[in-house]
Formats: structure tokens, C-alpha cells, sequence
């Protein structure tokens, strides 16, 4: 089976549940992982800007799309030459139902069921306790937050974070003056590439606020990926609950 995947969490997953550059024929240029064998996969364009006419100069017999990544037109356009499926993760169990759904399609059940236990695994072994009142970060000027129904919002809840916006949906702006009520500022990686000195602009305004980089993909990749964040969630835990828990701060 040929495949294109327009999503680039989807394409790590690919590759991971066994399938190889023999099958996976169009990826985008934000499909960056594996590195070493995504660079052998053709490139299709961006997530949103997809060139139509190579994907169908390709011929794949399925193409892999998502509801928030990819842009509808684009999508249906597709739709009418080639099998698509569209999906939409939002949730932990929605990506439990991803990864079973991708075993089944290739084949490759029992490696999707060994990577959704180790992220249950991952998921429950590490906590922040108590729960510690968070707003995270996925964009500057102007700022942007995550609300409720995000895939981000679910991994925080997860880990023991209590997002600030989650009375919000989506991605609201936000101003520096909404951030008052966050005992924790997590600037993400990505998409919006924050390094130290967005972290000495917020240190000017909230002196006494933890204000920390985290990793964007361990918390909005969804697929296979999360299951090898155990070391980048552990430290982060161990961190805060440092932090915030006096009880194991002594410890």
C-alpha cells in the first residue's frame, strides 16, 4: 500500500508501527521524524499548503489528512481522486483509537497496542502533586493560550497541571495581564520558537513566577510519540514538584 501523510505526527507513527520509505511515498516538510528515513520521503508541501498536483502525480492508494492540520479544501479536493481519511485527536483515548485504528489498517496491532500502554505508562507513572496552576504558551505577539478542547490541555490535565483557560476553547490571544492568576508560565518550543530572552520580557513583569521552556512536541504530538517522552516528562515533574511541594523539597 502506497501512503502519503499530511500530518507530521502521523508520519513518525507510520514509521514506527514498521512501514518504510517502500510504502510512505509524500510526507510534509514539517514530517521531520524519523530524521533518517523521512529524508527519503518525498516532500509534498506544507501542512496547509499542500501541492495538489504532486500528491496526485504520486498516485497513493491512502492518504492520511487531520481535521486541525490540514485545510478542508485542500482535503476534499483530494477526496475526490483518493482514499482519505481525515482524523481528529483531541483527547488521550482519541489517540488510543489512532493508533489502534493505524494497526489495523497495516497490520501492525500489536506494536500499536505496546506503544499506547507505555503512553498510559508514561502518563500515570509521572505527577506533579499538588496541582499546580499553569498557563502554556504557543505564541507571541500577540500572545496565544490553549482552551479545554485541545490535545495540549488533555497532556497538562494529564501530568497534574491545571490550565488557567480551561473555561476557554481553542487558542485565545491573551495579554500579558491575564497570566496574573498562573503560579507557572510554560512557553512551548513550538509553533512559536520561545528561548530565554521571552522568558527574561516575561521575567520583567512576573519577577517571582516560575516562567520555563518546555518541549512543544512532547506535549502536542500526538501518535507514537508521546510514549518516548519518559524522560523529558519525568524530569519536568520531578522539577516542579521540587518546586511547588515543600513536603519533597525537604526530601
Amino acid at each position: 500500500m502506497k501512503v502519503i501523510s499530511l500530518v507530521p505526527s502521523i508520519t513518525e507513527a507510520l514509521f514506527d508501527l514498521g512501514l518504510t520509505d517502500r510504502e510512505i511515498i509524500g510526507r510534509t516538510k514539517f514530517c521531520i521524524h524519523p530524521a533518517d528515513k523521512v529524508q527519503n520521503v518525498e516532500i509534498i508541501g506544507g501542512t496547509k499548503t499542500l501541492n495538489i498536483e504532486k500528491i496526485k502525480s504520486l498516485q497513493p492508494d491512502l492518504i492520511l489528512a487531520n481535521k486541525e492540520e490540514n485545510v478542508k479544501d485542500q482535503v476534499e479536493a483530494l477526496m475526490s481522486d483518493f482514499k482519505v481519511i481525515v482524523t481528529h485527536v483531541e483527547t488521550i483515548e482519541d489517540n488510543y483509537y489512532l493508533l489502534k485504528s493505524l494497526g489495523n489498517i497495516f497490520h501492525q496491532e500489536e506494536k500499536a497496542q505496546a506503544y499506547n500502554l507505555k503512553i498510559y505508562e508514561n502518563l500515570n507513572q509521572f505527577k506533579i502533586s499538588p496541582k499546580v496552576k499553569a498557563a502554556y504558551l504557543i505564541w507571541k505577539d500577540p500572545y496565544m493560550t490553549i482552551g479545554s478542547d485541545t490535545f495540549i490541555h488533555h497532556i497538562l490535565t494529564d501530568l497534574g497541571f491545571e490550565n488557567i483557560y480551561k473555561d476557554q476553547t481553542r487558542y485565545p490571544e491573551i495579554s500579558t495581564e491575564d497570566l496574573a492568576e498562573a503560579e507557572i508560565i510554560l512557553l512551548s518550543s513550538e509553533p512559536f520558537p520561545f528561548k530565554e530572552k521571552h522568558i527574561e520580557e516575561l521575567k520583567r513583569i512576573y519577577p517571582n513566577k516560575t516562567i520555563i521552556i518546555v518541549d512543544g512536541e512532547a506535549f502536542s504530538w500526538y501518535g507514537t510519540h508521546l510514549a518516548k517522552c519518559e524522560h523529558k516528562f519525568r524530569q519536568l515533574t520531578m522539577d516542579i514538584n521540587a518546586e511547588f511541594n515543600p513536603i519533597k523539597k525537604r526530601d
